[in-house]
């Protein structure tokens, strides 16, 4: 191999080192562990529910946030208020409309520290066909293969068709959604 080969081989080298080590370590969701949750309010009243399935996919170097990704799916259907009678209203056309949008998704390719041990995830949610930007605040917590990410924020209801025709006004059923979620990752081999 002549000097130039050499050189190159070598810059390469270094320049694949580089990429590599732009990359965010992958985690994976363990659903038994986590919980996605969401409160709207009934007469100034909090009404609680929770996503029964989802998944979160998190690529995450925390001295390098920037290199990061955040894609969460979520079964609307799985939407649980812990009543018959809710459950069914929420599945009609005013509500989730479990029938045409059964998926919600967000997905961040932007994540910016915040504080020491947290982020914030500025990406786009889809829900009931409606796209909008959100950002999405997180604690994160690692030891070792394992990390807990949570956090909380709101959403405007009426911004994605949620609570159509009479419960458009907000004086019964209140504007904002607090979304709160608890989820454990473990490092992808």
């Amino acid at each position: 191999m002549n000097k130039k080969s050499s050189v190159l081989v070598g810059a390469l080298m270094a320049g694949g080192l580089a990429l590599h080590g732009a990359h965010a370590a992958e985690w994976k969701m363990e659903p038994a562990d986590s919980r996605l949750e969401f409160t709207a309010t009934f007469e100034k009243t909090p009404a609680p529910g929770v996503f029964r399935r989802f998944d979160v996919q998190l690529g995450l170097e925390p001295a390098k946030p920037e290199a990061g990704h955040l894609d969460v799916s979520i079964d609307v259907a799985s939407a649980d208020m812990s009543s018959a009678d809710i459950n069914k209203a929420i599945a009609g056309n005013e509500w989730f409309d479990f029938a045409r949008f059964s998926r919600a998704e967000f997905h961040a390719t932007e994540i910016r520290r915040s504080q020491p041990n947290a982020f914030v995830a500025r990406g786009t949610l889809k829900l009931k066909g409606v796209q909008q930007a959100v950002e999405v605040p997180f604690s994160w917590n690692e030891s070792g293969n394992a990390a807990t990410m949570e956090g909380t924020f709101v959403v405007k209801r009426g911004s994605f068709g949620i609570g159509t025709g009479e419960w458009t006004a907000t004086n019964v059923i209140g504007a904002d959604v607090t979304v709160a979620f608890k989820v454990r990752l473990r490092k992808a081999a």
